[in-house]
């Protein structure tokens, strides 16, 4: 079992800046690959970013490519999400996952997550 906690999230205008944090406990954080994800109301969970376990490979959704970096510090447990430029469209809850299976895009593929940390921008 894997206990995943966001934090970081806020209020921020346009053109802003935003680290999100998520602090994992349980087993061992380094064995698996950590994914990011949004849900903004009315709408389904997106991917967002995702990373592999030594870190050395990053992937991330054509929204926020050039934007947003994924990163992870495996003796801290935690993984973070850079977020720069951020926009409007950006408005969302936030969710950090654990990868169990398949491809790192899909939500299906995720076994634990987080509670979420509301992402607000204002134009």
């Amino acid at each position: 079992q894997v206990q995943l906690v966001e934090s970081g999230g806020g209020l921020v205008q346009a053109g802003g800046s935003l680290r999100l944090s998520c602090a994992a406990s349980g087993r061992t954080f380094g064995s698996y690959v950590m994914g990011w994800f949004r849900q903004a109301p009315g709408k389904e969970r997106e991917f967002v970013a995702a990373i592999n376990r030594s870190g050395g490979s990053t992937y991330y959704a054509d929204s926020v490519k050039g934007r947003f970096t994924i990163s992870r510090d495996n003796a801290k447990n935690t993984e973070y999400l850079q977020m720069n430029s951020l926009k409007p469209e950006d408005t969302a809850v936030y969710y950090c996952a654990a990868h169990y299976s398949g491809s790192y895009y899909y939500v299906s593929s995720y076994i634990y997550w987080g509670q979420g940390t509301q992402v607000t921008v204002s134009s």
